[in-house]
């Protein structure tokens, strides 16, 4: 009989300290996200690689980071973090860029893929993932961020067995778990 009354303090003390945690982070839906900008990144290596264009296109940057600003109060995020965050997102981008290039400047040629348009098919994609991006960053802000640089960590290191895609999501959340 007296251990009905501790069963159901116990139960209450679990179930309380379960109801009152923060929700944890859920990367998933934005790393799969920046992964989809990261695949574009190939495309517009190949882009400039056919074109001899450099990876750096600095108007570019200030175009895509003017409108995250511009934009960012839209997704209740405030434009230094959104811009933070893109300024990220397009370092990632030149990372792979400068990668790949390297390595086909190593081996003389680039891979047999096609060529896609960067003005007027790889750039409208990026945009349209550009809301995307804002909507995830905004979602993964609202929740708790309780060990956010260990679990992020470890969400990374789910991701991908490709040294160069894990670095580039590396430096596309290099300021995620930052306060805001």
């Amino acid at each position: 009989m007296r251990l009905a009354p501790t069963i159901t303090c116990l139960t209450f003390v679990i179930v309380g300290c379960s109801a009152t945690s923060p929700p944890q982070p859920d990367f998933h839906p934005l790393l799969a996200t920046i992964e989809q900008r990261l695949d574009l990144a190939v495309s517009v290596a190949v882009h400039k690689w056919d074109h001899k264009l450099p990876v750096e296109a600095p108007e570019r940057e200030r175009q895509v980071l003017s409108e995250v600003r511009k934009h960012a109060p839209d997704y209740a995020l405030t434009p230094d973090r959104a811009a933070a965050f893109f300024s990220d997102q397009i370092e990632a981008n030149k990372l792979v860029q400068y990668t790949l290039m390297d390595r086909w400047n190593t081996l003389g040629s680039r891979p047999p893929t096609e060529s896609r348009d960067l003005a007027h098919e790889i750039r409208p994609r990026l945009d349209k993932l550009q809301a995307n991006l804002l909507f995830e960053l905004r979602r993964v802000d609202r929740l708790a961020k309780d060990d956010c640089p260990k679990q992020l960590a470890r969400a990374l290191e789910q991701r991908t067995n490709d040294p160069l895609r894990h670095m580039a999501l590396v430096r596309a959340t290099a300021q995620l778990c930052k306060e805001h």
